[in-house]
């Protein structure tokens, strides 16, 4: 056992030794522009994840939501009820287009959140900037796509982190992005008829 133990502390110290020669050459720092896509679950509960770090560290942040206005969140429950100070919200969207039926009132509503979210990443207060479900906008041509991208490299300011959820994300965002996650769909209780619940999807 003890020759096991030895044998395993010798290859952690090499390991750990050839972790840190490639953490040492890895000294830059930006604002990265984050992209969370797929078919899979978690894309905005990733991104709400990095919100609440920011929160924990007393950084201030914002959240635009473009989609999901008309559903309970518990997110925005928090944030609105217990850290306004540190993170604006700001729900702009008033449902699933489905939902909606009124394609001329989700387009207004979606420029409007756009024009909010250049607002609040525009400025430089704001550590990180989450755009939920954007990409479902873009999708649907409610917002342009090239101003977006355009926004995106010439007016981001250098530190800021912008996120952006949704499937189908864009290949020209994907581009520009500096983090990609696309979410898997492997198993789905929806399928076996088990509706969203709360705690889990909202």
């Amino acid at each position: 056992m003890t020759e096991d133990a030895d044998r395993h502390a010798v290859k952690m110290a090499k390991k750990k030794a050839a972790r840190d020669k490639i953490m040492a050459t890895k000294t830059d720092k930006k604002g990265l522009i984050i992209v969370h896509t797929g078919k899979g679950k978690g894309k905005s509960s990733a991104a709400f994840g990095m919100i609440f770090r920011c929160i924990a560290h007393g950084m201030k942040c914002a959240v635009v939501q473009f989609i999901k206005g008309g559903m309970e969140c518990g997110e925005r429950n928090l944030i609105t009820e217990r850290f306004a100070d540190v993170c604006e919200f700001y729900t702009m969207g008033e449902g699933f287009t489905w939902e909606t039926q009124d394609k001329t009132r989700d387009i207004e509503m979606a420029q409007a959140a756009w024009e909010k979210s250049k607002e609040l990443i525009r400025d430089p207060a704001n550590t990180m900037v989450l755009l939920d479900e954007i990409n479902i906008a873009i999708r649907y041509n409610y917002v342009d796509i090239k101003e977006v991208v355009q926004f995106l490299v010439e007016e981001k300011p250098e530190m800021t982190h912008v996120v952006l959820t949704g499937r189908n994300a864009h290949d020209d965002l994907i581009e520009i992005a500096d983090l990609v996650t696309e979410m898997e769909l492997v198993k789905h209780p929806f399928r076996a008829g088990i509706k969203a619940q709360i705690g889990v999807e909202f």
